[in-house]
């Protein structure tokens, strides 16, 4: 009678100790999501500048940002063949000055897009400007995104695999006690 207390007291023990350990596990491993993991997405749509109409779209991490400008026609109009797009990045705070990078033009299935591959040193708020250039005339168009961290690095497994190790082990759980039964 005494053994049997004394191993249901161990047990709800080693219990009381799992949740300790789940909270604080929970609590240490969480972080607020402010970052943009994902696809790109638009900072500026259907602007008309200079000979075009163009919008913008990015994914800006830390570090290698991409930037991609859709160009589209003027309503009724064509695109000029010798547009040149550029792109200029520069911190909002000014402690960089701008860096140009010149496009590259993308053919993709009717619709044209110009990609460029910036460099973003840290997670600030930054203006973009982008630069039209042809003989049919220019343009130019300044706005502002902010750069997120491109995620945890090695660390990002880790935090993916906790949900499936944790439905992993109450199935353990739930296998042993059924084999205890």
């Amino acid at each position: 009678m005494v053994a049997s207390r004394w191993s249901l007291m161990c047990v709800r023990h080693s219990r009381g100790r799992l949740r300790a350990a789940l909270v604080f596990s929970v609590v240490l491993f969480t972080t607020p999501v402010s970052a943009h993991e994902g696809p790109p997405f638009p900072i500026v749509q259907d602007k008309p500048v200079g000979p075009a109409v163009i919008s913008i779209w990015t994914d800006p991490d830390v570090g290698n940002a991409t930037f991609f400008v859709l160009v589209n026609p003027p309503a009724g109009g064509v695109l000029p063949n010798d547009l040149k797009v550029r792109l200029g990045v520069q911190p909002k705070s000014g402690r960089l000055a701008e860096a140009n990078y010149e496009m590259q033009r993308e053919n993709l299935s009717g619709q044209v897009q110009y990609k460029a591959v910036p460099y973003l040193d840290q997670q600030e708020l930054w203006r973009v400007r982008v630069t039209l250039v042809s003989a049919a005339g220019g343009g130019e168009l300044i706005s502002e995104v902010e750069a997120t961290p491109p995620g945890y690095g090695r660390w990002d497994l880790l935090i993916y695999l906790l949900p499936f190790l944790a439905v992993g082990l109450l199935w353990m759980r739930a296998v042993l006690r059924r084999r205890r039964a």
